[in-house]
């Protein structure tokens, strides 16, 4: 598909529309193979499909993020989570602690039972965060923005800033790195760290404001010309939605409440949701100049993202044994959890190259 295909940015939704669907999976099972897989399907996509803008230099700040969940994940469990059952690999003191703090464990004897449930639960957190830093390298901010619906354009304005700051960290590292290398000095010890450290976050502060003014500037997240009843009228539906929403959820997650305050409850607060969107968006007054187009490799990525996810939670209601292994097994893979760790490499096949990674080769050919 890509032979023939000219080069250009994916739609960034298709993007998070994938990258949900594999975190989906991902909190959906502890075994450790399928976790595995499920980040290497994420990182080979990014490495066949990144961009050469900022944002797509950033997947590496989230593999480090991950592999910090991991251990410290791990050291928690060694720190509260002493116990004497299972086979024990190391026999810590046990801190004694008051009366107040009972039920709480300060060290004590380590075990592989609890080790392994630590790796397994922290394997799980790094998928996700992985997943979300395949999106945040793939997805381009700013047409993320301009993607937005006018109904959720504020919302959706603060959180594109959001999601640039470890972009931002990036480009800032790798600029003040290389000032740094020519000018020389201190490369070891506190001194270094001190002369990186301080400038990237200042760097990047800098670009953030920046961004914010250009964003008031032009505009961004303007309510247009709405008198002060149609905001006090959607300010009650969605108030009104949330929290038919939210007593909905509870009811139906509590056996003991009502039926009657589960599904109709929660269906009825989505229906007002949307009235209440509908009416938010009428507030917005903006332009979009250069739509962006969805074509097959959009398609073929929100389709790869759907469907691993529901493959996992099939796996996960289906094979409970393969999708939650115990410590005291080993974890193997049935054929239909291979084909969810192995199907969200599809994109890296199946959708253009990017436009500015071309480019980027040209030069440095």
């Amino acid at each position: 598909m890509t032979s023939g295909a000219l080069p250009r940015d994916l739609h960034p939704i298709a993007w998070w529309t994938w990258a949900i669907g594999l975190a989906t999976a991902a909190s959906l099972t502890t075994n450790p193979l399928l976790l595995l897989l499920l980040m290497g399907s994420a990182t080979v996509v990014v490495m066949a499909r990144r961009s050469g803008h900022p944002f797509g230099r950033s997947f590496r700040l989230y593999a480090l993020l991950a592999a910090v969940t991991v251990v410290v994940r791990v050291g928690f469990r060694i720190v509260f989570g002493g116990q004497e059952i299972g086979r024990v690999l190391l026999d810590l003191p046990e801190i004694p602690l008051p009366d107040w703090a009972a039920g709480v464990r300060l060290l004590g004897p380590v075990t592989s039972e609890a080790l392994l449930a630590g790796l397994y639960d922290g394997l799980r957190l790094a998928a996700v965060i992985l997943c979300v830093g395949a999106a945040n390298s793939l997805a381009n901010p700013k047409r993320l923005l301009a993607s937005v619906p006018p109904a959720l354009y504020e919302i959706g304005t603060a959180l594109v800033v959001a999601v640039t700051i470890f972009p931002q960290l990036a480009d800032s590292a790798r600029r003040v790195r290389a000032a740094q290398a020519l000018r020389g000095g201190t490369t070891t010890g506190v001194g270094r760290l001190r002369r990186f450290l301080v400038p990237v976050l200042e760097d990047a502060l800098e670009r953030s404001l920046s961004l914010a003014a250009g964003m008031d500037t032009r505009g961004y997240g303007r309510s247009g010309g709405a008198t002060t009843r149609e905001r006090r009228l959607t300010g009650s539906l969605l108030l009104l939605a949330l929290t038919g929403i939210c007593v909905g959820t509870y009811a139906w997650l509590d056996p003991t409440a009502p039926r009657v305050l589960a599904l109709p409850m929660l269906g009825a607060g989505g229906v007002v949701a949307v009235v209440g969107l509908v009416s938010a968006g009428r507030r917005v007054q903006r332009t979009r100049y250069r739509p962006d187009p969805w074509r097959a490799g959009e398609v073929v990525a929100v389709v790869t993202g759907l469907a691993v996810a529901a493959l996992g939670w099939y796996v996960a209601h289906t094979q409970v044994v393969v999708a939650y292994p115990g410590v005291d097994v080993a974890p193997y893979l049935s054929p239909l959890a291979l084909v969810v760790g192995i199907l969200g490499t599809v994109p890296a096949v199946a959708t253009p190259v990017p436009a500015s990674a071309v480019v980027r080769r040209e030069v440095a050919a």
